[in-house]
């Protein structure tokens, strides 16, 4: 990670009266949206603002707290007098973090069981990541329903289209694959289980388990020098 990353700055903008706060990376980010900021993509960069119409009290209690969860996760930040603080942020695991738990579980599987089990906390039918999923965005689409604007219906038709379409396709194949996996019973063949357990025949007096040398890497060749211009 860049040094640069763990610095941010959260200033008022004096032309557009917007907090704006600037630089971090995914993490940063993943920081700040909780807090309540509002992500700004661009094509050369990725800012943070405040939510419209907040009064200026809200407007500095969302943007301290935000400060000091960047702070209690180790970064830099440069801010306005207004949204500096020494306080301590609650640090608490969001549930994507327990998504990607399963990743890395997977990653590290060495059967085809192993890797159904994981997938069978993403695709069971009652409580698993897709069902809530699901039920999110039935729920969002309920919200919008009732919400009043013009736009609303069509937004929560939206959201009703995705979990009905897109999340359902994704559902489907996703349980087809694991129905698979559970089916086959085999070791993976690139993936192994360490026992930890030196047969009485190694040579290497020094080794701490049974598993082979790595295969050795042929380091690969430089690419072929740029041709001269033809002399005239």
């Amino acid at each position: 990670m860049a040094r640069a990353d763990r610095f941010l700055t959260v200033r008022r903008d004096p032309d557009s009266e917007e907090v704006l706060t600037r630089g971090g990376d995914p993490e940063a980010h993943s920081i700040l949206q909780p807090a309540g900021l509002i992500p700004v993509v661009r094509v050369h960069e990725t800012y943070h603002r405040t939510p419209l119409r907040l009064t200026p009290d809200e407007e500095i209690r969302i943007t301290t707290e935000a400060v000091a969860g960047l702070r209690t996760a180790g970064y830099h930040v440069d801010c306005d007098e207004d949204f500096d603080t020494a306080d301590s942020a609650f640090s608490y695991l969001p549930l994507g973090t327990s998504v990607a738990h399963l990743a890395e579980r997977t990653r590290m599987a060495t059967t085809t069981g192993e890797a159904a089990d994981i997938l069978t906390e993403v695709t069971a039918t009652h409580n698993g990541v897709l069902a809530a999923l699901d039920e999110l965005l039935t729920a969002t689409a309920e919200f919008h329903e009732g919400l009043g604007e013009a736009s609303d219906p069509h937004i929560a038709r939206r959201l009703r289209y995705l979990a009905d379409e897109y999340l359902h396709v994704i559902r489907t194949d996703l349980a087809y694959t694991r129905n698979a996996l559970a089916d086959r019973h085999a070791p993976h063949p690139g993936r192994s289980i360490c026992t930890e357990a030196v047969p009485a025949v190694e040579r290497e007096r020094s080794a701490v388990c049974a598993c082979p040398t790595p295969p050795r890497t042929i380091p690969t060749p430089p690419p072929p020098p740029v041709a001269a211009g033809l002399v005239r």
